[in-house]
């Protein structure tokens, strides 16, 4: 009888997936794009359950799979880069049980998609799980999403605090430096995790941590996570947090582990609602507050209290906090490692990025590398442009449509009904040889300098900065919700490589008998085999141990 039941309900399962297979193919047909059908799809909870399970035991016997499975591995975007829209042309429609998925990298639709926000949401399901702590810029409604970007975006438009991020990385790179000398570098992706975290915590909320003191967690005399601490753990877990409200992680018939990350969920919290407080106080004494991203904030709430249609409530406010160090954090920090081991691959890049650093600070000493010289370091910024380029930390942008719309593209205007969503293909469109003719699948930071005119003998061209074609080029999305971070990554970025690099090179490490040759490939098999959950990063980076020299 139970089995009965059982088959029963598998069967009603696979006819309902049918049915709306079926349905979504109808849909997809009257869109003019290619069609590719998938009868799982990849957000479906059971299978994202498996699916780290199944694809080792696939890849081990070999079995031959049909090829729209493909979609179904975890990051497929990387691996795929521009080949799907080679074989099926610039946009094409994908067509699961759930949904029928338009995937772009045609630039011209890609700007059509970006310049109307309104026509082209966000997808209200792929976003909400990030309101971990209360609604923020990133899952904010249409019509609330105005209102959200006003409180925040002035934050990190502040040339006080770019200063603040340049002084706080140089601080931070000049101790890890210091240890790496010392103690030999452990593991860049940890370093570079930490080396952000702390300058995100100096920057936005005032907790400054040296780098020194990062490898034992700390408690305050009243038993809570330190800030740092609290929100190391809360990053390093942020998908089990994003999936499981934070206070039923704190029941006490959980194992030890996961009780810890729903205390550190909680400690986070309420250091936020502590720093809010404390500025909510400044601000009503007549103080001008910390200048931290929480003045800024607050303020807004101010704004909100007087008038519901203006700035963010304290709910927002502590969404828009656990944002921002959500996105600002790791993808920097993974930019910075992906960075550095490509560095250690291709020594020659470390050599002409130091040549501009000699001919912009080789005059100064390290107590005078300022804010002023950040505009200077070209070179430093094409290293971050091209790392970018080749390993964004999200491939891919997801809009929907509401209701039918006409999305113009290269090959003219084209019907999408409602419900579908669009998929801007990040990776597919910069790695697209029509719009990067030049070695599109090679790192060469060289691409993003233009020479003005020739040097004189012994000296560097002048130069400018490449800009690519609209929406050929876009880590930090485009259009009016592109990312208000862009400027705080870069100074951050640049500050961190213009010290590492000023008077240092970084190198591999080679096993017993390994060739200059060996050790290059085997970096770059490193760099190229990535994995991705929440964004793009390396599977393993440690298995490349790296070393500072000094430059002679």
């Amino acid at each position: 009888m139970l089995l009965s039941l059982l088959g029963l309900v598998v069967l009603f399962y696979v006819l309902w997936t049918l049915h709306d297979l079926f349905r979504n193919y109808r849909i997809a047909r009257t869109i003019a794009f290619p069609i590719e059908i998938l009868p799982v799809d990849f957000l479906n909870v059971p299978f994202q359950v498996l699916e780290p399970h199944i694809w080792p035991i696939l890849d081990f016997l070999r079995i031959p799979l049909p090829r729209q499975l493909r979609y179904l591995r975890r990051g497929w975007h990387y691996k795929a880069k521009a080949n799907f829209h080679h074989e099926l042309g610039p946009s094409y429609a994908l067509v699961t049980p759930r949904q029928v998925y338009v995937h772009t990298c045609d630039a011209e639709a890609i700007h059509y998609v970006f310049s109307h926000r309104k026509e082209f949401p966000r997808t209200p399901e792929q976003y909400e799980v990030l309101a971990v702590y209360g609604p923020s810029l990133s899952t904010a409604q249409p019509e609330d999403w105005a209102r959200h970007r006003k409180a925040v975006a002035p934050s990190f438009m502040n040339e006080t605090i770019m200063r603040n991020v340049w002084e706080e990385s140089i601080r931070q790179v000049r101790q890890m430096i210091d240890i790496w000398i010392n103690d030999g570098v452990s593991s860049v992706e940890r370093d570079t995790r930490t080396l952000s975290l702390n300058v995100l915590a100096a920057i936005g909320f005032r907790q400054s941590f040296d780098f020194r003191s990062t490898s034992e967690e700390s408690m305050e005399p009243d038993g809570k996570f330190s800030y740092r601490d609290a929100l190391k753990i809360v990053l390093d877990n942020v998908i089990l947090i994003m999936l499981i409200p934070r206070k039923h992680l704190r029941y006490s018939w959980l194992p030890a582990s996961l009780q810890r990350i729903g205390k550190a969920a909680a400690d986070f919290g309420v250091h936020m609602q502590e720093m809010v407080n404390k500025e909510l106080a400044k601000l009503n004494s007549g103080d001008k507050g910390s200048g931290t991203l929480v003045t800024s904030f607050v303020q807004a709430i101010d704004a909100h209290q007087k008038d519901k249609s203006k700035g963010i409530s304290v709910d927002e406010l502590l969404g828009n906090l656990f944002i921002i160090n959500f996105a600002g954090h790791d993808t920097t920090a993974n930019t910075l490692a992906f960075a550095m081991l490509l560095l250690a691959a291709y020594p020659e890049v470390q050599d002409w990025v130091g040549e501009e650093m000699m001919r912009e600070t080789g005059h100064l000493a390290d107590d005078e590398l300022d804010y002023s010289i950040f505009a200077k370091l070209l070179r430093c910024r094409a290293v971050m442009y091209e790392t970018l380029r080749l390993y964004p930390p999200v491939m891919s942008l997801p809009k929907q449509t509401l209701k039918p719309q006409i999305l113009h593209t290269s090959n003219g205007p084209v019907r999408i009904p409602p419900d579908v969503s669009i998929n801007s293909q990040v990776l597919a469109v910069q790695t697209h040889p029509k719009y990067w003719p030049d070695e599109p699948l090679k790192w060469k930071p060289t691409r993003w300098i233009i020479p003005k005119k020739p040097a004189g003998e012994g000296k560097l061209p002048a130069e400018d900065f490449f800009t690519p074609a609209t929406d050929t080029y876009f880590p930090w999305s485009d259009g009016p919700q592109n990312c208000p971070g862009l400027k705080f990554s870069q100074v951050e970025f640049v500050a961190v490589l213009l010290y590492l690099l000023r008077k240092h090179r970084i190198h591999g490490i080679k096993n017993p008998n390994e060739s200059d040759l060996e050790l290059q490939k085997r970096i770059l098999s490193v760099v190229e085999d990535c994995t991705a959950v929440m964004l793009l990063k390396m599977r393993d980076p440690d298995r490349v141990k790296v070393g500072l020299r000094p430059v002679s």
